[in-house]
């Protein structure tokens, strides 16, 4: 019997910590307008540069920073001579 309970209350912990881990059950937030994460112009074409300053907000569970770089800095090279590749 003692290790029946120990067992269910295991269960019920590891069942707990991926509830808190995953967001406490909560669901995700409406996307607001409200604050930017990437400062861009708001209208016209962009250019290299526009990604080359675009830095984005980080949250507790954020992004890979050194993967967007990459990228940004990709599109960035193309904006500014289409024919890179």
């Amino acid at each position: 019997m003692t290790a029946w309970l120990l067992a269910i209350g295991v269960v019920v912990l590891i069942g707990a910590v991926a509830v808190v881990a995953t967001g406490r059950g909560e669901a995700m937030r409406d996307v607001t307008r409200e604050r930017r994460a990437a400062r861009v112009p708001a209208s016209g074409p962009l250019t290299g540069g526009d990604l080359r300053r675009v830095r984005f907000s980080t949250a507790l569970r954020g992004y890979r920073a050194d993967e967007v770089d990459e990228l940004l800095a990709r599109l960035a090279a193309q904006l500014d001579d289409p024919d890179v590749r």
